[in-house]
């Protein structure tokens, strides 16, 4: 039996496709907070407004004190006020809120950093069980940074800023204190509370395990149900954040000013499509298919054979 060159090509390419597809494509894994993943709870019924945490926050880095109002290349904290659509349960018509870095789970700016200048801190790391024990803490190195600002535009909560006033410009973010961490340790015990939680009088600040955080933040709401709405922002929003938010009741997290996000990341939405053209293969399968079928082609109009098409009846 004569094996033509077409029947070869076709058998080629099936047999590749076989042997790289697997009986389903996969999308790109959700990202989950891992056994390790750190945090922060901020309780906003608790908060006085005093602004101690941002005094904190700039003289722990080093950044000068500018009375601020919002976030900005020399402030990575600030406590705002925010004015309500309508009057709280309690009567209140304005609320406090803290802005910091959030530390999304599986946060927009990391998957969009072109070179990995912002990472998360032990994504991956396992203990001797086995057991994932990345902090999750949202890092940033200046020394990878390209400048092109991708993690401002990709951040849902507009968190990082640019030094635009400096002739060699970076990106400014919390990063929970973690020049201050003690490498002999691991988790909250690594750092000894960031500066914000620290200085909090009030207690509206708790640093801690993630998973310690949400079980404390539940534990208040069940306490005092009349004072807290039922949601823990944070907890599933964008993938879920490691900074977690109480609000009181009849207070929206609208009201105080952040997005409405679905439980799924975006990172995992937007590396879904753009890999899909080339998860397990696929792209450079079709791409060597059509050159080769362009080859055969080519080369049979060169030797004065007829072309697929003038070889049907």
């Amino acid at each position: 039996m004569r094996v033509s060159r077409r029947l070869l090509l076709k058998g080629a390419v099936a047999a590749g496709a076989a042997a790289v597809l697997p009986e389903r494509a996969r999308a790109r894994e959700r990202v989950e907070p891992e056994a390790g993943a750190v945090g922060m709870l901020y309780d906003s019924t608790r908060c006085v407004g005093c602004g101690g945490c941002a005094a904190a926050c700039k003289e722990s880095n080093g950044q000068p004190w500018d009375d601020p109002r919002e976030l900005s290349s020399t402030t990575r904290s600030v406590v705002k006020t925010r004015r309500l659509g309508r009057p709280a349960a309690d009567g209140a018509v304005t609320a406090l809120v803290k802005r910091q870095c959030m530390h999304c789970v599986d946060p927009s700016c990391v998957s969009v950093c072109v070179l990995g200048a912002l990472h998360k801190e032990g994504r991956g790391k396992r203990d001797m069980g086995g057991e994932r024990r990345g902090t999750g803490i949202v890092l940033y190195d200046k020394d990878l940074c390209l400048g092109c600002r991708y993690c401002q535009i990709a951040c849902a909560f507009a968190i990082p800023r640019f030094e635009w006033r400096e002739a060699f410009p970076l990106i400014s973010k919390c990063e929970l204190c973690r020049h201050r961490a003690d490498p002999a340790q691991e988790g909250p015990r690594a750092v000894a509370n960031p500066a914000c939680a620290q200085v909090c009088p009030a207690g509206a600040l708790q640093y801690g395990w993630r998973a310690d955080l949400l079980v404390e933040a539940r534990r208040r709401q069940a306490a005092e149900p009349g004072r807290y709405q039922e949601r823990i922002f944070g907890e599933k929003e964008g993938g879920g954040t490691q900074v977690l938010y109480l609000a009181a009741a009849g207070v929206s997290f609208a009201d105080l000013g952040f997005p409405e996000l679905p439980e799924g990341s975006y990172a995992h939405a937007s590396e879904t499509v753009s890999h899909a053209p080339y998860l397990n293969g696929l792209a450079p399968i079709g791409l060597y298919a059509a050159a080769a079928y362009l080859v055969r082609r080519n080369r049979k109009e060169q030797e004065g054979e007829p072309s697929h098409e003038e070889e049907k009846p």
